[in-house]
This record gives structure tokens, C-alpha cells and sequence, in this order.
């Protein structure tokens, strides 16, 4: 078995610190973060981490076994000086494409980048290209893609048990671009095709006016007949929930991915036209951590030529759904269509506030 070796830009709270927070499961299976992946998976070597922040660097090293000769404040030394198979993005979105841009360029065979994709749709497309012209392997952390049970509902919907899906619901109060990549990109994954257009409200005029992180609702059409629902504005008692309505079958999500239920027409009923039953919901057979799945996903494009479960085209998709929901509200609630024309179109993550101090910082001064 090939051993890869493997390294870090952006040593913070995705980088490294983040399963720390975790207290119990729901949509997160440790490890997760990349640090921590990299460290426990058994055909990767964590070699290097490179961090504008000494403090960050230090941390880093000292946790998982690295000398101060392989911590870079340069992460362009890095590419330099370290023979890289596989490298971690996690640094501020602000700065994401270049970086993945230089990394695809260096030589190295598999990124697993951060969410968002980036701020601009130009941005995207040229992080896309790049990573397909140098043939390296791109996959975005919208990690639901790779939670066991959501891979069991997705199981569960190609073996024909709900029938056709008909619909797609998913409620998270959340900006449309930060924790939105995660909302916009599991729909799109139970969904199963792609978004041909949109109608978008969102939280206020003032908001779709400008270019900051916001809330809205939507409705999406997809080229296979599924249609889907956003509301990642205000959703009461239906935190992060998902809803997948089948012709003879649906899945819920409930509570973040704590509770899965399996529902199922059975004969009876008024008229004999069925009765919706709840059905255990099947188990999956591994329950490893998401980050080891989504590392051996990453090997498996590298050694296969397949392409990683959330790609660099499902974080850019993920973008673009965002972009045109607001701009269905900007133009009065029309039907806009993807792709979107305007490339230049941005919605700047809310993860980019503050970010001159580290994440990991500006919780500990939160608390």
C-alpha cells in the first residue's frame, strides 16, 4: 500500500483544532478536520504545515509531532522544500484560490480545500481549470456528501427504495455562502442532478443589494425533474433538517444529521391508495471518521482517476446556486438560469470577518 505524504496550509481551527469543539456526533464522525485526519490515517504521513501565525505554527507542531524545520510561515517554501502528495487548504476564503491555484501548480496530486470554493464565480472557474489542466484532484470539504448515513439515504435512493425522487427540502439558518456550501450541496447530492434555474428571495432588499454572506429561501429546478426548497432563513424548530419526498418512499434528516428516518408506502388505507409507514433506517456498514473517508476517497481519485465525491465543479455549483438566488431576489423574483452569465458576481463568506486573527483566536476571545 502506497504511503502519501501529506501537509497543511492554514494550521487553525480546520486545520487542526476543530475536532477539539466536538462533543458528540449528529453530522460529524471524528476525526474531520485535516490535522487529525492526516495523522490517524495509516497510508498518509503528515509532513508539513505552513501558517502565516508563528503561534498557530508552533501549535501545530507540537501537537502532532512535527519539527520547526517543517513549519513554514511561507507556504510557498513549503511546495518548495516538501515532496507533497496531498495538501490541505484551510486558510481564509479570502485568499483560498490563489493558494489552491499555486498548489495545483507545484506538482502534488490531491488538495481537499475548505469551503467556500471562493468568493467569485471567476475565482471558481479558474480554481476548477486549473486543477483539471495540472490533473490534480480537487475535493471541497462539503463534508455531508461523505457522512456515512447520508451515503446510506444516497444508497437508499440508487437501489430504487423510494422510488422516484420528487422533491427536496433542506432547512439551516445559515449565510447562503459559508455554511450555505453545506445546505446548497447536500440538496444538490440527494437531488441527484443539476440546478437548470432558480427562483430566490432573500432575508432583505438591503442584504441582496450588497455583496455580504446572507440568508434567503429558493426554489430549484433540476435537468432530472427533482425540484428543491432552501430556506436558510429563520427555521424555528427544524434545525438543519433535510427532506427527500420519493413516489413511494422519503428520508429525513433531523436535528443535523442526528436522526434518520426511512418511510415507506405500504398497501391499506383510505381508497387503497397506501399508508405512509416508518422503517428502520438501515445502518451503514463502516462508521469511520468522515475526514479518513473523505482521505480515502482522495486516493482513490489519485490512484483511479475518479473524481472526489464533493469536487471542485459541486463547490463551484454550490457557489453559483447561492450567486443566483440572489440575484433572482436583485432582479424583482425572476427565473434565473445557470449558468450564471456574470462571472464577476461575488457573495463574500462570512468567515472572511476578522480574518487578520486566526478562527481559533477570535473564539477564545468570544468566550
Amino acid at each position: 500500500m502506497a504511503t502519501y505524504r501529506a501537509g497543511v496550509i492554514g494550521l487553525g481551527r480546520m486545520g487542526s483544532t476543530f475536532d477539539d469543539e466536538i462533543t458528540q456526533g449528529g453530522s460529524l464522525f471524528l476525526p474531520y478536520c485535516h490535522g487529525p485526519t492526516y495523522h490517524a490515517a495509516p497510508n498518509v504521513e503528515l509532513v508539513s504545515g505552513a501558517d502565516l501565525h508563528a503561534e498557530q505554527g508552533a501549535i501545530f507542531g507540537e501537537r502532532w509531532g512535527l519539527g520547526s524545520a517543517h513549519i513554514y510561515s511561507d507556504y510557498r517554501e513549503m511546495l518548495e522544500k516538501e515532496d507533497l502528495d496531498i495538501v490541505s487548504v484551510c486558510t481564509t476564503a479570502r485568499v483560498r484560490s490563489t493558494i489552491v491555484q499555486d498548489v495545483a501548480r507545484a506538482g502534488v496530486k490531491a488538495i481537499w480545500a475548505e469551503k467556500p470554493i471562493s468568493l467569485s464565480l471567476a475565482e471558481a472557474d479558474e480554481i476548477v481549470e486549473t486543477c483539471r489542466a495540472e490533473g490534480v484532484a480537487l475535493a471541497i470539504n462539503c463534508a455531508r456528501r461523505w457522512n456515512p448515513f447520508f451515503s446510506e439515504a444516497r444508497k437508499l435512493i440508487d437501489d430504487g427504495e423510494i422510488g422516484d425522487v420528487l422533491q427536496v427540502t433542506v432547512y439551516a439558518q445559515c449565510g447562503l455562502s459559508h455554511n450555505g456550501s453545506h445546505a446548497i450541496d447536500i440538496l444538490r447530492y440527494m437531488a441527484g442532478g443539476n440546478v437548470e434555474w432558480v427562483f430566490g428571495e432573500m432575508q432583505s432588499d438591503e442584504a441582496a443589494a450588497g455583496e455580504g454572506d446572507l440568508q434567503g429561501n429558493g426554489y430549484l429546478v433540476f435537468d432530472n425533474g427533482v425540484r428543491g426548497y432552501l430556506r436558510s432563513t429563520a427555521c424555528g424548530a427544524a434545525p438543519w433538517e433535510v427532506d427527500v419526498i420519493g413516489t413511494t418512499g422519503r428520508i429525513r434528516s433531523v436535528n443535523n444529521a442526528e436522526t434518520f428516518e426511512l418511510i415507506r408506502m405500504v398497501p391499506g388505507g383510505r381508497r387503497g391508495r397506501g399508508v405512509p409507514a416508518r422503517c428502520p433506517f438501515p445502518w451503514p456498514v463502516r462508521m469511520q471518521g468522515m475526514g479518513l473517508t473523505i482521505v480515502e476517497d482522495l486516493i482513490s481519485a489519485i490512484e483511479n482517476g475518479t473524481s472526489p465525491k464533493c469536487s471542485g465543479e459541486d463547490g463551484r455549483e454550490a457557489l453559483e446556486v447561492a450567486v443566483a438566488l440572489r440575484e433572482s431576489h436583485r432582479r424583482g423574483g425572476v427565473k434565473v438560469a445557470l449558468p450564471v452569465e456574470d462571472r464577476s458576481l461575488q457573495i463574500l463568506s462570512s468567515e472572511i470577518r476578522g480574518d487578520d486573527t486566526p478562527a481559533r483566536i477570535r473564539r477564545l476571545q468570544a468566550r
